[in-house]
């Protein structure tokens, strides 16, 4: 019998992952236990007034706001106790992650949104040397981040204690289970637990994995599926590659379907990426429960080589 859930349906159909990460230049992780609702900041054991206040100040910042939990038990007791916070800049290059324990959440307005959402150290907490691994278990947002998420997260956190929480909605159930990796920003998935782990250990040693991933945060989606398209032209894995004009027209052709990026390496070399927008090729539902519809992916169609002005 076929899996009706979301995630096998995206799967049997062979969708492409790059270029659908959720963008977001910065990420604030708040430890929350007990359950999660659909909207998580305004439907969970944290103050909805502090949630929906969190959630506005993150607006139009390039904010993203996620509630995290510990794997394991999730029972909350409401008694006080420090929350973990982890807060990270995406920025290519220069990407940074910072960790707070905090008396209460509310600690969370002190937080300059507008800068960190420009880059700008928080100042917030101390420096986390090694990355993290946030996993999407919001069951009540999609089935399928729970069902596939949480037994990953279990396995993971015996391989490699520490660095990974479970997390909120980030986008993208129907590719459950999904991770993004901080404080790079790159989003996963289809993960299991041996690929998870060797996604940490090759982030701890600053490189980047292009398989299964959906794309950097910091950039819009054909941005996205241009950088990864470039790292896998001249296999580069360091975090050295900008995009610029990731949302730029095809004027030539007039056609609102094709999109022509550039992103630049830091040793000077450049490339002129085009990114098509095609039907896939089956309808699928974008979430368990929803009805199926003909959506689109992004193809990378050519990788252009630039010659630098001299």
């Amino acid at each position: 019998m076929t899996d009706p859930r979301c995630a096998a349906i995206s799967a049997d159909i062979g969708e492409p992952e790059a270029g659908t990460a959720t963008t977001a230049a910065a990420w604030v992780c708040l430890e929350q236990p007990g359950p999660w609702g659909r909207d998580a900041l305004t439907q969970s054991h944290l103050d909805p007034v502090l949630g929906a206040e969190l959630a506005r100040r993150a607006a139009a910042t390039g904010v993203r706001v996620l509630l995290i939990r510990r794997p394991g038990r999730h029972a909350d007791t409401h008694q006080a106790a420090p929350r973990r916070v982890y807060i990270a800049a995406t920025t290519p290059g220069r990407p940074w992650l910072e960790q707070a324990d905090i008396a209460g959440p509310e600690a969370l307005l002190d937080l300059d949104f507008a800068a960190l959402g420009a880059g700008h150290p928080a100042g917030f907490g101390v420096p986390v040397s090694g990355p993290l691994l946030m996993v999407c278990t919001n069951s009540r947002r999609d089935a399928c981040c729970a069902l596939r998420g949480r037994p990953l997260v279990e396995d993971l956190a015996a391989a490699r204690p520490g660095a990974v929480w479970e997390c909120t909605h980030t986008g993208g159930h129907r590719f459950a289970p999904t991770g993004v990796l901080l404080p790079t920003g790159y989003l996963y998935g289809r993960l299991d637990t041996a690929f998870a782990a060797r996604l940490l250990d090759q982030a701890a040693v600053g490189h980047v994995v292009t398989e299964r991933c959906r794309g950097r945060s910091t950039h819009a989606p054909h941005g996205q599926a241009a950088e990864l398209a470039v790292r896998d032209h001249i296999g580069e894995h360091r975090d050295v590659l900008t995009v610029h004009h990731d949302t730029e027209r095809d004027d030539a052709d007039r056609d609102d379907t094709v999109r022509r990026t550039t992103v630049h390496h830091s040793d000077g070399r450049s490339w002129r990426v085009t990114v098509d927008t095609r039907d896939l090729p089956a309808a699928r539902p974008a979430s368990c429960g929803a009805v199926p519809t003909r959506d689109t992916e992004l193809v990378v169609t050519a990788v252009e080589d630039l010659v630098p002005v001299a």
